[in-house]
């Protein structure tokens, strides 16, 4: 260690890149840094880490490699090329791009343009990636047949030329082709044609556009009339191509849109490219952690790729958050207006590709989604353990008549509905919600003591700071405070209360850590309503049957379950009743009915 601090000490102060060597002289990690003294000795001076992978990290380095560069930028774009060289343990990796097309346009003379899945840095120009061949094959279509660039294999170098050997293909003599292997068209026509179709693959479609009416209006006045029509044709294509990117506005113009979502292992990265107010081009990129990076970390991380990827140079980023990038590139942090939807659109788009990933994962696997949830959960509320079994109580009564509760218990986060329970409430003379969910809380709890089952890590409540007040009482009787976490939910904002503290917690309302205790506690209000109608159906029954001579309980179930109501007991006949109780008991039925029905 005494080394690395001698080493530490002699850094330069300037911008580079670092790397950290373990024993075998293999490079575990590479970083960038404004200031590579400052940042390098950070690791070294730290007497805790946050979290336990870093101090993994530091107890291995056994030396470190800086190399000096210019700019932050370069130590920005240095970095993420010696990561993708090296591919070091400790740092985070990002998706590789091979599997994604590319449209290249050859580095030769008169350069053909064909689909790749590989950049090879040839000086040849690269557009890209797309989301798939499809689109990429429509493109390249509609540009050969367009601008008529040659799809032959011909080599038409000037010496090849030359020899006058080369015979014009088959798409010559079909129109696709005009001719570059007989010299009837000039490399500097054929090179106009290959700047419209960079411009149209950089997004700059409208500008070809423009220029292609401008030569329809030249050609129509000298009364080119074919000329023309064939200029009208491209136009036409080239607005159904430019119709199919999403519109933004026209005020947008050249801007790059970033945005991120995270869960504990991965970040998703959504990126849109908008020139001349359309998304020119949008694509995901997965970065997977492996220091228990911050989003600001890993979007640095994904810009950076994209910038050294792309060919196509970015002006401004547009972001949802402030971030540690070169000064040289103009950043926009959007409160509101246009560009604040475009970042809304990013978030969306890379939501929606984590669930859906996140969907594909708990199908193959799920208890690996399961974990995900619970640890969500764990961490939203602050939990010291995950809390695999949790329950969930709610309260049930109509004006203090009828009180039950019901408690519904999750395991893994899912319903347990074999371990659900009711509970009449014993001890509570009306409507008394705090002291109810007092008396059930107690119940519920001694009786697992008593039979040495296990005990939940988590108690939900449906309600307020009340109720939770009145499960504390229960649990301090028990002696479970602190062993058994609990947590209160209030309907209207959704917010979670804990014991001892005034002000709530408020979480993301698209957290599956919300939506399950959302779950937990619409099931424990439907169970316990289902188990009071019951109950008020029954005594509804019950006082109006036993008030009728020679009608007891055994009865009163035959005709309940005979004719379901009270209501349709009061409509049948004298021989339907007794079909069921007998003439003596069905008389008395019908006439008590008949005669308060007159009253």
């Amino acid at each position: 260690m005494s080394d690395l601090h001698s080493i530490v000490k002699s850094l330069s102060t300037s911008p580079g890149v670092y790397q950290f060597l373990d024993s075998s002289n293999t490079i575990i990690y590479i970083g960038k840094a404004k200031n590579l003294k400052n940042r390098v000795s950070s690791y070294f001076n730290k007497v805790q880490f946050e979290n336990r992978k870093t101090k993994l990290l530091v107890s291995k380095i056994v030396d470190i490699r800086t190399i000096k560069v210019d700019s932050e930028m370069d130590a920005l774009l240095l970095e993420n090329a010696l990561v993708k060289k090296y591919q070091p343990k400790y740092n985070v990796q990002l998706k590789d791009d091979k599997t994604y097309p590319w449209i290249c346009i050859k580095n030769e003379p008169f350069p053909r343009i064909s689909t790749t899945r590989r950049v090879i840095k040839d000086g040849s120009k690269y557009f890209g990636p797309y989301p798939s061949v499809k689109i990429v094959r429509q493109i390249i279509n509609l540009l050969i047949e367009n601008f008529k660039i040659r799809n032959c294999s011909h080599d038409l170098t000037k010496a090849k030329l030359s020899q006058q050997e080369l015979k014009n293909s088959v798409e010559y003599y079909i129109g696709n082709c005009k001719g570059c292997c007989q010299g009837e068209v000039s490399v500097d026509e054929y090179n106009e044609r290959i700047k419209s179709v960079s411009r149209v693959l950089k997004g700059n479609v409208s500008g070809v556009i423009r220029e292609l009416k401008q030569q329809m209006r030249t050609t129509s006045e000298k009364f080119l009339y074919e000329e023309a029509q064939q200029f009208k044709l491209k136009i036409s294509a080239l607005e159904k191509h430019q119709a199919k990117s999403a519109v933004v506005s026209a005020s947008i113009s050249n801007v790059d849109v970033f945005s991120i979502v995270d869960d504990e292992h991965h970040g998703y990265i959504n990126y849109i490219k908008v020139i001349e107010g359309a998304i020119n081009q949008s694509r995901m990129i997965e970065v997977k952690k492996k220091l228990n990076e911050d989003k600001i970390e890993l979007l640095e991380k994904a810009i950076a790729d994209v910038i050294q990827q792309s060919e196509l140079s970015i002006k401004e980023l547009i972001l949802p958050f402030e971030i540690n990038i070169p000064t040289t590139l103009k950043v926009t942090v959007p409160a509101r207006g246009e560009k604040r939807e475009l970042v809304a659109i990013s978030q969306k788009n890379a939501f929606y590709y984590m669930k859906e990933k996140q969907r594909k994962e708990a199908l193959k696997n799920p208890q690996v989604s399961a974990d995900r949830i619970l640890k969500t959960i764990q961490k939203d509320l602050r939990l010291k353990d995950i809390p695999f079994h949790m329950e969930c109580f709610d309260n049930s009564n109509f004006q203090g008549s009828e009180p039950v509760a019901a408690c519904v218990v999750f395991k893994n986060a899912k319903p347990s509905k074999k371990e659900y329970r009711h509970f009449n409430i014993k001890t509570v003379v009306g409507p008394d919600d705090f002291s109810s969910m007092e008396e059930v809380v107690f119940r519920r709890y001694k009786r697992l003591l008593e039979e040495n089952q296990s005990l939940p890590q988590l108690i939900i409540l449906d309600g307020g700071k009340g109720q939770l007040s009145s499960a504390v009482k229960s649990l301090k009787k028990l002696d479970l405070i602190g062993k058994v976490a609990v947590v209160s939910i209030a309907k209207k904002l959704e917010e979670i209360f804990f014991p001892g503290d005034k002000l709530p917690l408020f979480i993301d309302k698209k957290s599956e850590s919300l939506k399950v205790i959302q779950q937990m506690r619409n099931e424990a209000h439907r169970f316990g309503i289902q188990h009071h109608r019951k109950r008020r159906i029954k005594g509804t029954l019950k006082s109006e049957l036993t008030m009728i001579e020679g009608v007891g309980e055994k009865t009163m179930k035959l005709l309940i379950q005979q004719f379901s109501s009270i209501e349709q007991i009061k409509t049948k006949s004298i021989s339907e009743l007794a079909s069921v109780v007998g003439k003596s008991k069905a008389s008395a039925i019908y006439n008590y009915f008949l005669i308060n029905k007159s009253i």
